[in-house]
């Protein structure tokens, strides 16, 4: 009798010290995910390897939005990492959080971050954008903004676009689609395969006289595998984030949507002659490499101009304009070394290309030269003439607050020895101007008006006439006079 006493208060002893948990593992024993539901391989991967729970009353909730704290906890898990709880520098994460010792430990790699007023806001729920960055930073993919980040799962076979040829970025992510993402990264075997893939829409290459490259890969990094002839069809499986996924005479690979159209394209019986011109258009997109510059919204400012810069470099290319780059690719870039370019690179005008950021308190576009002809740069007068119309032309394609044209003491302007303007395209951490710099279609958009921009400084400041048919490649015409 005293022996089951004894044993009696060994349990209920035990039953005080063993926390009780919101989740449990559910096994197999799931009550609402059945073996034909279409996420059932993945999430019973997750469950059997504790990375991912049931609910007390047996259902896993595949509907239920995810939110920031629980995929802090399942990246967590999934890494291995250490998720004792502890204390953090987040505000709004006390030691006693669930996932605080994930985010922790996330936050040290450089996985996960908060935001600029010390909160972590571990109940906002998660979009589909965030949890591709997330899932490229936590498995090295590769891709730097939800743009960069959705490519790389697409050709990786981790994610699928939409119907509509979007990868819905700002669509709330389930835990069931979660749980897909998250297995197919951990496990290729879960990836989808080239053969799966269903090449069933018929669309036409579309780029006037010139010819489209096939990539290897959904982005201008990628080698190319061929270049397709304007008015060739193409077998599409899908499109996200501005490239699409298309197979021709047998070959796979990636090409830019933006070129491709549903009806076949006649063809001009009177191309613009390449000749190329006497005149050079330098781009600057500003930071890079180690210095990522303003941050917000998920978005670092160093990516999104590199981005922009290509774009105004693409339209550039497709005319007799000569077109210089001061970084094509992730690097850093002295700014001494940046206003060097310019005269090194016989250039006629520079555009630096940046975004700006106030703690989310502003918004708004502007656009800066030097006024004062002490240092190095001289041409005052064009430099501002040339912000004009580049400030102009980003007012027609964005919708956000005119902050007008501005003298600006920049290193890149004061040191330069052409004319020369730093555009500011918006604010990263604005929820107003983000809606514009983190979709793609925006962001050439903006490429375009930059080149149109710089076009309308050519034709109305030098007089140059010989650039009036270059307005035709994108079907515009050249500004009213502004200076």
């Amino acid at each position: 009798m005293k022996k089951w006493i004894l044993m009696l208060i060994f349990v209920l002893i035990a039953s005080v010290l063993v926390p009780h948990q919101s989740q449990v593992n559910a096994s197999t024993n799931l009550n609402d995910i059945s073996a034909n539901h279409r996420a059932y391989k993945e999430i019973m991967y997750l469950v059997d390897r504790s990375i991912v729970n049931g609910y007390d009353d047996g259902s896993f909730k595949p509907l239920k939005q995810v939110t920031r704290g629980e995929a802090a906890a399942m990246l967590g898990r999934a890494l291995k990492l250490d998720g004792t709880k502890k204390g953090t520098h987040f505000s709004d994460v006390g030691s006693n959080n669930m996932a605080s010792g994930y985010i922790v430990a996330l936050v040290n790699k450089g996985i996960i971050s908060g935001y600029s007023d010390g909160t972590f806001r571990p109940n906002n729920v998660l979009n589909r954008g965030e949890m591709a960055i997330l899932l490229n930073r936590a498995f090295n993919f590769g891709g730097q903004n939800a743009t960069t980040a959705a490519a790389a799962l697409m050709q990786k076979g981790i994610a699928q676009g939409y119907p509509d040829g979007s990868f819905g970025a700002q669509e709330k992510i389930v835990r069931a689609d979660f749980s897909i993402f998250l297995a197919r990264s951990l496990n290729e075997s879960f990836r989808i395969k080239s053969d799966e893939v269903s090449f069933s829409t018929t669309m036409y290459v579309n780029t006037g006289s010139d010819t489209l490259n096939l990539r290897k890969g959904p982005g201008t990094s990628y080698a190319s595998i061929s270049s397709l002839k304007s008015g060739t069809a193409v077998a599409v499986a899908s499109s996200a984030s501005g490239w699409s996924h298309i197979k021709v005479n047998g070959v796979i690979g990636y090409v830019s949507t933006s070129y491709l159209s549903t009806s076949k394209p006649s063809v001009s019986p009177n191309p613009i002659p390449v000749v190329k011109s006497n005149l050079t258009v330098i781009i600057d997109p500003g930071h890079g490499g180690k210095d990522p510059g303003a941050t917000g919204n998920g978005f670092l400012e160093k990516n999104v101009v590199l981005n922009i810069g290509k774009h105004m470099q693409d339209y550039i290319e497709k005319t007799p304009i000569n077109v210089k780059m001061t970084r094509e690719t992730d690097k850093f870039v002295e700014l001494a070394d940046r206003a060097k370019f310019a005269s090194r690179n016989d250039g006629d005008v520079f555009v630096s290309i940046h975004t700006n950021a106030l703690n989310g308190s502003a918004n708004g576009q502007e656009t800066f030269y030097y006024a004062s002809t002490a240092a190095v740069n001289p041409n005052v007068k064009s430099s501002r003439a040339l912000s004009i119309y580049l400030q102009a032309r980003m007012q027609e394609v964005w919708d956000l607050k005119n902050r007008g044209v501005k003298a600006g003491n920049y290193q890149v302007l004061r040191q330069n020895t052409v004319p020369a303007a730093l555009v500011e395209i918006g604010f990263i951490d604005s929820t107003t101007d983000i809606q514009y710099i983190k979709d793609e279609a925006d962001r050439k958009a903006m490429g375009k008006a930059l080149f149109l921009g710089t076009l309308d400084y050519f034709y109305h400041y030098e007089g140059r006439t010989d650039v009036l048919p270059y307005y035709k490649t994108v079907g515009a015409a050249p500004s009213y006079k502004r200076h």
